[in-house]
């Protein structure tokens, strides 16, 4: 699975438990979005979270 370009979030396993106690295996997936930045005078194609999103100069287009 992918990762934020910035911050390295990435999926994470963990556990449901319900009321009586069932345990089961579940993810935690971050919201990442495929995004174009500015590096320098490069463009790339990234993936960031929506976090980080926020904080990032984009390329329209």
């Amino acid at each position: 699975m992918a990762r934020c370009y910035f911050c390295d979030k990435h999926t994470v396993a963990g556990r449901n438990v319900s009321h009586s106690h069932n345990i089961t295996k579940r993810l935690f997936k971050p919201n990442l979005h495929k995004v174009k930045i500015k590096e320098g005078n490069k463009v790339k194609r990234v993936y960031l979270c929506t976090k980080c999103l926020r904080k990032v100069e984009k390329v329209v287009g």
